[in-house]
């Protein structure tokens, strides 16, 4: 079920809102990945960028922000600077599983497997961040990316324990999983 704001928002109850505001992150995370499936390197980043600065254009109608979209832009970036300290494995593979997408055959694959991972994981994150700063009485202008490293890093743990779930529950089994 999925709402659209609209300008009764005022009497939207918070949880409502923030239920609001999660559900749009899941569903801009699943987008986000599937623009990392695009064949052609650094198309596939940039369209990840356009996925991830309209999730937050819709956060700030959520949360009644004012949006720009040059300031948009530029928090996305800084925070993605933010995001390499706190995560460079997932920040350089990002940009490597885009480029490996250039080699042909094996590079091929092993991007089109990887970048839409971690273009989901990458957007999740932001979502969860600006909810978490908008939810907080935040607006683009105070925003302040090093402001939230440790919650990036509860983020990253959180998915880590997602995706590893298989992993941990029955000793002896590797991760590996069946689908279907």
């Amino acid at each position: 079920m999925t709402q659209e704001p609209t300008d009764s928002d005022a009497t939207m109850t918070i949880e409502c809102r923030d239920e609001l505001a999660s559900q749009l992150v899941d569903r801009f995370s699943l987008w986000s990945g599937a623009a990392g499936l695009i064949p052609l390197p650094l198309v596939d980043v940039a369209a990840v960028g356009g996925v991830q600065i309209q999730m937050l254009r819709r956060l700030s109608e959520i949360y009644g922000v004012p949006f720009s979209e040059n300031r948009g832009k530029s928090i996305l970036a800084s925070l993605a600077g933010a995001l390499i300290p706190a995560s460079t494995a997932t920040s350089t593979a990002v940009g490597f599983s885009s480029l490996i997408k250039g080699l042909p055959g094996v590079g091929t694959a092993i991007g089109a497997l990887s970048m839409p991972v971690f273009s989901a994981a990458a957007t999740y994150i932001i979502g969860k961040v600006f909810i978490q700063h908008f939810a907080s009485g935040g607006t683009l202008l105070d925003f302040n990316p090093p402001d939230y490293r440790e919650f990036i890093k509860a983020q990253k743990e959180r998915l880590g324990v997602k995706t590893g779930a298989a992993s941990s529950d029955k000793p002896g089994e590797t991760s590996a999983s069946t689908s279907g």
